[in-house]
């Protein structure tokens, strides 16, 4: 599993100073990478892949990972491979003799209401038909922002005032499983791109998640779907909810805190959001009992399993109070409910929307969620050892680790080298390459040919 992070970007202009375009800052924050690289789209050190995406944003897609806590780190290291990028455009600014601070935001819309993405990717067997287990997964996927949104400021549109809304992507998505990416924006991207054996796995491209900035909300919003996509392939006893045009729903949940949200079925009956996600969250308290104890630890799972029951109950009786330290969009709305009650309680007044953009900001001590966190105000899934060392070093457990030495090496060496999700190749003096197909494999003695024609030749 893995996750890409796209992050919105901005600079400081005093007065005087000419604002800088996005493409600009963009092109300031991956001058190094180029310098390096001769190419601003890079796998770094520790494996996960750097690269500008469409739109001036910076990206960063996780090496693979087997487990949830992994997964968080990874995820978490790249907020700081990105913040390097932010603090050395700074400093070349600064020796043009230009004072700018340079912004980062781990979010999903910015003030012109352009949307950028969160994608989490899955590995499931090639014998399960996507589009069904797609068909399956719609109302978990919708109704998931009750458990896992950023929340944000809604701005006022026509004759309906700003509000808060429980997830940014919500009002960006059009489809629900499609091979579209922009055009339509689906829930699940159904583009046959495995990253590995294609005749075993393909890869399940989920975008309607937010940005987080929590980790026990990403390690819900992640792990709740990894218990979905183990029930539903192991034929687990789920509860099916044929909802009636799902992706219609979407929105209409993300406007309603309570999640009494009603869902008409096919049968003429009618389920409220809420009750889905309660109904699937007992299925995988049952499914404990029945898991193997692989990849996440079951112990892990159990952790998702307790935060998933109580977000839900908090939801249920309107008492935030067990998870207003885990659960991003109920973080942000208490912190920006306080707020609202000192400035006259209007929503669409200006400081409550620059409130809700730093809470994004991902530089440490100056971004709210950091502060909040340094403060001790939030809770943690993992440690800041494990990001240190996420950000140096790659995954041991799968691929990740084969592509984080072959790299190191061709750095040492400085041989000219491409490297993508599946091949390597040594580029000089005749080509060399090696496709690594399986994800789960860290041990290859292929890599070791590649390494050592490496070495012997890296003078020629």
């Amino acid at each position: 599993m893995g996750i890409e992070t796209e992050y919105g970007i901005t600079a400081s202009a005093a007065s005087g100073q000419r604002a800088l375009s996005p493409d600009e800052i963009a092109r300031l924050l991956f001058r190094p990478v180029v310098a390096e690289y001769s190419s601003s789209n890079i796998f770094a050190p520790n494996a996960s892949r750097l690269y500008l995406d469409v739109g001036s944003h910076p990206e960063v897609a996780t090496a693979e990972c087997d487990s949830l806590s992994q997964l968080i780190a990874y995820e978490r290291a790249g907020d700081v491979m990105v913040d390097r990028l932010a603090r050395q455009a700074e400093a070349a600014l600064a020796a043009q003799g230009e004072e700018r601070a340079v912004y980062l935001f781990k979010n999903n819309v910015d003030s012109a209401g352009n949307s950028y993405g969160c994608h989490e990717n899955y590995l499931i067997s090639r014998h399960v038909v996507l589009k069904d287990l797609g068909q399956a997964l719609l109302p978990f996927l919708i109704t998931r922002q009750l458990i896992c949104g950023a929340g944000m400021i809604q701005k006022a549109k026509g004759d309906e005032p700003a509000r808060f809304v429980l997830s940014q992507r919500a009002d960006q998505v059009w489809e629900g499983v499609s091979s579209a990416t922009t055009r339509s924006r689906p829930i699940i991207n159904t583009r046959d791109e495995p990253h590995g054996n294609s005749k075993l796995y393909r890869r399940m491209h989920v975008i309607v998640g937010d940005s987080n900035m929590a980790e026990p909300t990403i390690a819900l919003k992640v792990g709740s779907a990894l218990l979905m996509l183990e029930m539903l392939e192991a034929g687990f006893d789920v509860p099916q909810f044929s909802v009636q045009d799902p992706i219609h729903h979407i929105r209409a949940i993300a406007l309603e805190p309570t999640g009494s949200t009603a869902l008409p079925l096919a049968d003429g009956s009618t389920v409220t959001a809420l009750e889905v996600q309660q109904a699937l969250c007992d299925a995988a308290t049952r499914w404990l009992d029945h898991r193997d104890d692989a990849g996440t630890p079951t112990a892990e799972m159990a952790r998702v399993v307790d935060l998933w029951q109580r977000t839900l109950a908090a939801i249920d009786t309107q008492d935030f109070s067990g998870i207003d330290r885990e659960i991003d969009w109920v973080i942000k709305r208490s912190l920006l409910e306080r707020y609202r009650t000192r400035l006259g309680g209007e929503w669409s007044h200006p400081k409550l929307a620059q409130i809700d953009l730093t809470y994004h900001d991902i530089r440490p001590g100056r971004g709210l969620y950091s502060v909040l966190e340094q403060r001790g105000m939030v809770k943690r899934w993992i440690d800041d050892a494990a990001i240190a060392a996420a950000v140096e070093e790659p995954p041991q457990t799968t691929r990740a680790k084969l592509r984080g030495e072959f790299l190191a090496t061709a750095r040492e060496l400085n041989a000219a080298i491409t490297v993508d999700w599946t091949r390597m190749k040594v580029n000089r003096p005749e080509p060399m390459t090696e496709e690594f197909s399986e994800p789960f494999v860290s041990a290859d003695p292929r890599l070791d040919g590649l390494l050592d024609y490496m070495r012997s030749h890296h003078s020629v």
